[in-house]
């Protein structure tokens, strides 16, 4: 066999976990961007290894194996992820300057649901994977040390035995079980409080339809009767979030208007319903992308709206077009 036709042969063996690998990634690191790194530096590793591999265990564990260990060099030096939300108290609808933009390394952020969830027969495994990367859960795996959290999404989410995490972390299963515990305790205070469902319900399609009428019409009275009332507002990379449907919609009449007669394009993030937003172009032709938009849903009401504003490299992640015409 040629060298080509090895290494074709090789990458295509690869690329068959690159959808859960890139999920694992993005559990690990919060980010869509460096799981994607964190892939393909695995994918290298692999690749230049594969001779001295020769099977001497399953190549799943290999690649996480060597997933793990590039992610928890990446996480040696960088800062943990966040939300507004992790930052200070809830701000004023009515404030007119929402901070300084903080660096991107900071904050948690969206990734497509095709690049993180693998095709599913299952109903209940779809609606448990889609869980495991709510904005929610994502955010508090990042409280976790590095190995605990390795640990915990083994064996949580991936539903390792204790033995196969002991053997890829090069330690014990007493200690694994320890880990475990302790990722446990951390995570018991997180509030996950999404409502999930694949496909979504009719209620949750009613919800969405009326959000995206009230939205583009501008018609917070109607947006107003779809939050909850401890919802919040988000604006990453902005600091600033709020509480609340007045607050929220003092912010839309005010420094937030800017928003009036836009246009949203559905997607899918985080195992949650999305939206592409597109304000009016100040050119007067046409939209332009002003946020990718995540909802949280909860009890048949909208509990979040987390608004990403790095449209230049989240909308051609989403595939989102560039103008609205």
């Amino acid at each position: 066999m040629s060298d080509v036709a090895t290494s074709t042969s090789i990458e295509s063996q690869l690329e068959l976990y690159r959808t859960e690998l890139t999920g694992y990634c993005y559990r690990m690191l919060g980010s869509a961007f460096e799981a994607e790194d964190a892939v393909q530096d695995t994918f290298v590793r692999a690749w230049r290894g594969f001779e001295r591999f020769e099977g001497r265990s399953a190549l799943r564990s290999w690649l996480y194996r060597i997933a793990t260990n590039v992610c928890l060099t990446m996480l040696s030096s960088a800062q943990r992820r966040v939300r507004p939300m992790d930052l200070g108290p809830a701000g004023s609808g009515r404030a007119t300057d929402p901070g300084e933009p903080r660096p991107e390394q900071i904050w948690l952020g969206p990734v497509p649901d095709g690049r993180v969830l693998p095709e599913i027969a299952d109903p209940a495994d779809v609606v448990a994977a889609r869980e495991s990367v709510q904005l929610a859960f994502v955010a508090a795996l990042q409280h976790l040390p590095p190995r605990q959290r390795a640990v915990l999404i083994l064996r949580e989410v991936l539903a390792w035995s204790a033995q196969e995490v002991a053997d890829l972390l090069d330690t014990s299963v007493p200690s694994v079980n320890s880990a475990l515990q302790r990722a446990r305790a951390t995570l018991a205070a997180t509030n996950v409080t999404a409502d999930l469902a694949d496909p979504l319900d009719e209620e949750q399609k009613e919800l969405l339809a009326r959000y995206v009428e009230a939205f583009e019409a501008y018609d917070l009275e109607a947006l107003t009767a779809l939050l909850r009332e401890d919802a919040t507002l988000s604006m990453p990379p902005v600091p600033l979030w709020l509480r609340g449907p007045d607050d929220i919609v003092a912010w839309m009449l005010g420094t937030g208007s800017g928003c009036r007669g836009s246009r949203l394009v559905p997607v899918t993030a985080n195992g949650m319903p999305a939206f592409g937003q597109y304000r009016p172009s100040l050119t007067g032709a046409g939209h332009d992308p002003w946020a990718l938009i995540v909802l949280e849903l909860s009890g048949g009401r909208i509990a979040a709206v987390n608004n990403f504003l790095d449209t230049q490299r989240l909308f051609p992640l989403f595939d989102l077009p560039t103008h609205l015409g």
